[in-house]
């Protein structure tokens, strides 16, 4: 719905053909540009804000990597997600791609539940992402798309807990995904070996 102009516009708009000093029509120039400004961005996506505990809702309209979306709400607000619990192969690794396929095979466009457990470094919510009640995280896991990222476990209910390191111990006895490379480098260890070659 286009924004109507208000009074404070209609203003500036009189003075910038009105005045006859230079400071009264460059003040309405600067109201007007903010108001335009505004206009431009009405409805856009904004990121969102998040915190741990916060449940939110909506449609999967990014994936950046095998454990990493973008989710937009119904009020047009897009949350850059972190998958909890897992952490997927980087996208210069061997099965990288794949991981990110899969994901994109799963959500993508689809309306998916989010639980934020906790806001990472880079502003994103970590969560727990489920599509029609299916853990998607655990589904990465079982597919051997990613690793049972234990190192943040202290936030991870036991049951669900147990149920990763089975499906991560299912995936690698079946030679699943990245678990048919012999040797398969965790994508922490992978980060660490960059920084330290940099």
């Amino acid at each position: 719905m286009a924004r109507r102009m208000g009074q404070k516009e209609v203003r500036a708009l009189t003075t910038l053909f009105t005045a006859r000093s230079w400071p009264a029509r460059i003040g309405a120039l600067l109201v007007l540009a903010i108001a335009a400004w505004a206009w431009w961005n009405e409805g856009r996506a904004a990121p969102g804000v998040l915190a741990a505990g916060q449940s939110l809702q909506g449609t999967v309209v990014g994936i950046a990597d095998g454990d990493t979306i973008t989710l937009l709400d119904a009020d047009r607000r897009e949350y850059r997600l972190r998958l909890a619990f897992i952490d997927a192969p980087e996208k210069a690794q061997p099965y990288g791609n794949a991981a990110k396929q899969h994901l994109s095979d799963r959500v993508y466009r689809r309306t998916v539940d989010a639980e934020v457990v906790d806001v990472d470094r880079y502003r994103r919510g970590v969560a727990l992402v489920r599509l029609d009640g299916e853990d998607i995280n655990h589904a990465q896991v079982k597919a051997g798309l990613a690793w049972h990222y234990t190192r943040y476990a202290d936030k991870q209910p036991r049951g669900d807990f147990d149920a990763y390191t089975a499906a991560q111990q299912a995936a690698r006895d079946g030679r699943l995904g990245l678990w048919q490379q012999p040797g398969a480098e965790p994508p922490w260890d992978f980060r660490r070996n960059k920084r330290t070659a940099e």
